[in-house]
C-alpha cells in the first residue's frame, strides 16, 4: 500500500488578489516554532500510514520556499521514505537563488514547481505578482543549472488584458525553458478575494470565449511540440514525468495533509485542518485533533465522484480496475455514462472510459451529470 504527503506552509511575502488559499504574511521569527508545530503534528498521524510506503511528499502554499531549506530538511528528516520519493516543494521566482537550490537539493528536494503564470511584465502587474519575466526566466534556468532535472511551471490564460498576441509571445518563452512538466489553468474569480470583489470590470478585459479557447489551442500545439503531452485536463508532462503526487489525487490515492488548512483524504473520508494559524496552532500543542471539516460520502455519492476526478486524466478509466478498487456502480451511473457517450464527451472501448476531445471543454458539465 502507497500514500502521500501534504504539507501547506502558509507564509507569504503578499498575497496575490486572485489567490483563494490560506496564507500570512511572512514573518521570519516565526519559521522555527511553526516548523516544530509541523513535527508535532506528524509525530501525531504517522502511525496511520506505519504499514504505507511514502511516494510522495508535497510543500504547498503559501510560498513554502521562505520556510527555509534548513527546516525543510529537518521535516524531510523525520518522514521514512524510499530513493524514489518524489518531493517537490513550490516557489515564487523572486525566492529562487543559487545558494538556495542547491541547499533544497542537499535537503531532499528532487522536484520543483515554479509559478510563473505569465511571462509577460503588465500581465505579471495585472496579477499583482512581486517577479519580472526576467526573474522568472533566470529561476528555471537556474534550477536546472544546479541539477534539477525535474522543474514543473504553472501558467494562466484568462488573464485580463491578455491577447492571443501576448500569450503566444509567453508560450514561445516557455518553450524554450528546461521543464519537464506544466500545468496549465484559466484565471478564476474566486470567493473572498480582491479580484472576486472587482469581478465585473475585470471580466470586461477577459478575452472572449471564441479567444480563450484559441489560446487553449494554441497551449496543447505549442507544448506538443516540444514534447509535453496532456495527460490530464490541465498537465502536461514528458514522457515518465507526469506528477506522481498530484494523479494520486485524480486516482484516489490516500494522502495525509500537515498544517493549518491541509486536506487530508484517508480511508474514504475527507478532513480538513483549520484554516487559522492560532486554532491550528493551540490544537496541535494540546494534542488535539487540528481538524475543523470532515465528510465521508455514502454509496454511492463516493464512487461517483471518485469516478467523476479520475475521468479528468485523459488515459481514462478502467471500469474492471476501479469498481475492485472501490464499488460497483449503479445502473443508473451506467445510463448518464451512455448519455455523455451520446452526447460526445465521453468514448468507451469495452468497458475503458475517457474523454473526447469535446469532452475536456465541458468536463465540468461532466463531473456535474455523474455527481
Amino acid at each position: 500500500m502507497v500514500t502521500s504527503l501534504y504539507i501547506h506552509i502558509p507564509f507569504c511575502t503578499k498575497k496575490c488578489p486572485y489567490c483563494h488559499f490560506f496564507v500570512v504574511r511572512n514573518q521570519q521569527d516565526q519559521h522555527a516554532a511553526f516548523t516544530e508545530l509541523l513535527l508535532q503534528e506528524w509525530k501525531q498521524k504517522q502511525s496511520l500510514i506505519a504499514d504505507k510506503k511514502i511516494i510522495s511528499i508535497y510543500f504547498g502554499g503559501g510560498t513554502p520556499l521562505l520556510l527555509g531549506a534548513k527546516n525543510i530538511a529537518k521535516i524531510l528528516e523525520t518522514i521514512p521514505r524510499g530513493p524514489d520519493c518524489e518531493i517537490t516543494i513550490e516557489a515564487n521566482p523572486e525566492s529562487v537563488t543559487i545558494e538556495t537550490l542547491r541547499d533544497l537539493k542537499a535537503a531532499g528536494i528532487n522536484r520543483l514547481s515554479i509559478g510563473l503564470q505569465s511571462l509577460n511584465d503588465n500581465e505579471l502587474k495585472t496579477l499583482g505578482r512581486t517577479h519580472s519575466s526576467a526573474q522568472a526566466i533566470e529561476a528555471v534556468e537556474s534550477a536546472y543549472q544546479c541539477g534539477f532535472d525535474n522543474i514543473t511551471v504553472d501558467l494562466l490564460y484568462e488573464i485580463p488584458g491578455q491577447t492571443p498576441e501576448s500569450w503566444d509571445a509567453t508560450l514561445k518563452q516557455v518553450c524554450q525553458l528546461p521543464i519537464t512538466h506544466l500545468s496549465l489553468y484559466n484565471l478564476t474569480f474566486e470567493p473572498n478575494t480582491p479580484f472576486y470583489r472587482k469581478r465585473n470590470a475585470l471580466q470586461k478585459k477577459v478575452a472572449s470565449q471564441e479567444n480563450s479557447l484559441h489560446m487553449l489551442d494554441m497551449a496543447v500545439e505549442a507544448l506538443e511540440k516540444i514534447d509535453l503531452k496532456r495527460y490530464e485536463i490541465s498537465a502536461f508532462a514528458k514522457d515518465g514525468m507526469q506528477s506522481c503526487h498530484n494523479t494520486g489525487y485524480w486516482r484516489a490515492r490516500p494522502f495525509l495533509g500537515l498544517g493549518p488548512s491541509a486536506f487530508s483524504y484517508f480511508e474514504g473520508r475527507r478532513f480538513r485542518n483549520h484554516c487559522n494559524l492560532v486554532k491550528y496552532r493551540n490544537a496541535v500543542k494540546e494534542n488535539q485533533d487540528p481538524a475543523d471539516f470532515s465528510e465521508k460520502l455514502a454509496y454511492p455519492d463516493n464512487v461517483h465522484e471518485l469516478l467523476a476526478v479520475e475521468l479528468r486524466l485523459f488515459e481514462g478509466v478502467d471500469l474492471n480496475a476501479f469498481e475492485k478498487q472501490h464499488s460497483p456502480l449503479p445502473t443508473l451511473t451506467y445510463q448518464v455514462l451512455d448519455e455523455l457517450k451520446k452526447q460526445g464527451w465521453l468514448e468507451v472501448n469495452e468497458r475503458h472510459w475517457r474523454l473526447t476531445e469535446q469532452g475536456t471543454l465541458f468536463y465540468d458539465s461532466i463531473a456535474t451529470a455523474l455527481i
